[in-house]
């Protein structure tokens, strides 16, 4: 038995390294020298370029493109249709391939359908990018950022709730009641 599943009309170039229980699904193509974690789930129509990586837990829902230069670390979740970018200036007539900017998507963050996250710009733990973001700098732990360029709107849980803040700087997740600080423009977790 494999450690990991893929539809049959899946294609899976050599030297990728895929942990077990990743599920792989219809016409997604994984390219050379990639790194799937544990427990991912690949959805249908997706490309991975070579040697990205991929944490354990990360979910990649349909039509997403993740091109050379993206790490995305544990749980993280890649929207329908959202997509990486990994040159700021491209041209059909220039080559620039191994001149690529790189993207880390840090753990627990997740992307909304039809974002774009322009590269170079990373994306900070737990932070919640809304569908259809134009993502042009980075995004600090826990924010809330939309619209086009993206601008902070908020913070977020770890659940995936907006905090909202007292006087004292204090939030509490309405979901996990889990509290969380408001602190020199930073979010901090603590409890």
């Amino acid at each position: 038995m494999a450690a990991y599943t893929a539809h049959p009309t899946a294609v899976i170039d050599e030297g990728c390294e895929i942990g077990e229980g990743t599920k792989i699904w219809h016409f997604s193509h994984i390219m050379p020298n990639c790194k799937i974690g544990k427990n991912c789930n690949i959805g249908q129509n997706v490309v991975i370029s070579p040697e990205v990586v991929l944490g354990e837990n990360v979910k990649v829902q349909n039509n997403v493109s993740i091109y050379t230069g993206v790490t995305c670390e544990d749980d993280v979740f890649l929207g329908p249709s959202m997509v990486f970018t990994n040159v700021t200036n491209p041209r059909s007539a220039v080559n620039r391939r191994g001149q690529y900017t790189k993207t880390i998507v840090k753990k627990g963050a997740s992307i909304g359908a039809n974002a774009t996250i322009v590269c170079g710009h990373d994306i900070g733990r737990f932070a919640f990018i809304g569908a259809g973001a134009v993502v042009t700098k980075n995004v600090p732990d826990y924010a809330l950022v939309i619209g086009n360029p993206a601008r902070q709107a908020g913070w977020m849980s770890e659940y995936g709730h907006k905090l909202k803040f007292d006087a004292s700087g204090i939030a509490v997740c309405e979901e996990s009641k889990e509290k969380y600080k408001l602190e020199n423009g930073k979010v901090s977790k603590i409890s």
